[in-house]
């Protein structure tokens, strides 16, 4: 069996049209009809049901189906991530999540240039969940990411744990426990702005499973295109937000952050690669992120996550 027997075979399931199929294919019909038979008879099954207009699979022929596309597909990821992987001596490409920028990732960006002349990089923004799918078709290298979301084809590394602030209005009545924390119980009565709008998982995804682990529904969450938003409505007193502690550098007027006392309350930032990759640019970096956390006096223990 070859791999043009299985793409052959799911064009025809696709298009539920031998005619149909060939001609997407550009193979010539009575070509295409053999070569499904000469399936059916190395498989020992039969995987279209005789005489249906349109072309429909039999139950073990669906099944087969279902299992050809997940070859093709694995097929395909593995060779573009093949031909990534071989020409990362020449350019290494950087997703991120955008609130990393408030952390220390431009400085382990830098240092990673400084360290790597010979290096081109290449920043992209993305979500967590899009780089991991980005990993998987070669678009990226590299995944600075905040959610914990598991691939059998990617490692995660856990870098840190950050923990989470609450921004509020300088007259806001909650300033009140500015130097002794707050928990999040105390604020689901509140208008709570929640950030990005976009596809989910995301980080507004992250803030609602912290509320749901403790138990908590909050009455009044109402989600914004991104940060900056979220901050500036804070700002003009329409409600609260929950941020990253590294976004409180951000500097806008009039707010105010809080610590959230919940052990709970924490964003992990990890950096996600391809699990069979063994590029010298992963310990490079890995270096650097080492360098810039003993510069900034932090803990760096990385662990591998699921």
């Amino acid at each position: 069996m070859e791999l043009r027997h299985l793409r052959y075979f799911v064009t025809v399931v696709e298009e539920q049209s031998i005619t149909k199929a060939a001609e997407k294919l550009c193979i010539a019909q009575p070509p295409l009809s053999r070569q499904i038979q000469k399936l059916e008879e190395e498989l020992g099954i039969l995987l279209f049901e005789r005489g249906s207009r349109p072309v429909r699979t039999t139950e073990a022929g669906q099944f087969f189906y279902q299992h050809a596309v997940q070859i093709l597909t694995h097929t395909a990821q593995a060779t573009s991530m093949a031909k990534r992987i071989s020409s990362v001596n020449k350019i290494v490409r950087i997703g991120y999540v955008s609130s990393l920028l408030y952390a220390l990732l431009p400085q382990i960006i830098y240092l990673f240039r400084q360290n790597n002349p010979d290096i081109e990089v290449e920043l992209i923004e993305c979500g967590t969940k899009d780089q991991i799918e980005a990993l998987k078709q070669g678009k990226i290298d590299i995944g600075f990411g905040r959610l914990r979301i598991s691939d059998p084809a990617i490692k995660r590394i856990l870098l840190r744990e950050e923990k989470l602030k609450l921004a509020v209005h300088k007259n806001h009545y909650l300033t009140q426990y500015i130097d002794q924390g707050i928990y999040l119980s105390q604020i689901i009565n509140e208008p709570i702005f929640s950030y990005p709008a976009s596809q989910k998982p995301n980080f507004s995804t992250l803030i609602q499973s912290i509320f749901t682990e403790l138990g908590l529904v909050p009455k009044d969450m109402i989600e914004v295109r991104e940060i900056h938003l979220a901050l500036g409505l804070v700002s003009s007193g329409e409600g609260i937000c929950i941020i990253p502690e590294s976004a409180s550098d951000i500097g806008m007027k009039n707010l105010v952050y809080i610590p959230i006392l919940d052990v709970e309350a924490y964003s992990p930032i990890s950096l996600s690669v391809r699990n069979m990759d063994q590029s010298n640019y992963i310990p490079s970096i890995l270096d650097c992120i080492k360098n810039v956390f003993e510069e900034e006096n932090m803990v760096f223990k990385p662990s591998d996550s699921t």
